[in-house]
């Protein structure tokens, strides 16, 4: 179902259509007031003379630059996760070798 959401940016309102929940796209329109008031708050004495426009690509890179940071983060993690998983593995397949390779099993991997 569609629904509308209205934001006020630089004392105008600004009125968009969403398909997701009203919560959802309310917190995201949220987020960008958050942003791009930040941003004119960082700049109190030239934000006057500043182009709105410039204030919103400022925010937009903010934003951007947030985001990839997260990226770059989950990825990480996901690389760590996925290392931690496979060492686990091989720890539990040792457990499960004939008696006779253990011992060798334990020296190659050092457990």
């Amino acid at each position: 179902m569609e629904q509308h959401v209205t934001i006020e940016l630089f004392g105008q309102p600004y009125t968009f259509k969403t398909q997701s929940e009203l919560s959802q796209a309310r917190e995201v329109a949220d987020f960008l007031v958050r942003e791009v008031t930040k941003v004119s708050d960082y700049y109190p004495n030239k934000s006057a003379k500043m182009n709105h426009v410039t204030i919103m690509i400022l925010a937009a890179l903010n934003i951007a630059q947030e985001y990839l940071e997260l990226e770059k983060d989950r990825s990480n993690f996901i690389n760590t996760i996925s290392d931690r998983s496979a060492e686990l593995i091989r720890k539990i397949d040792g457990c499960f070798i004939e008696p006779e390779r253990a011992e060798a099993y334990r020296l190659q991997t050092g457990t």
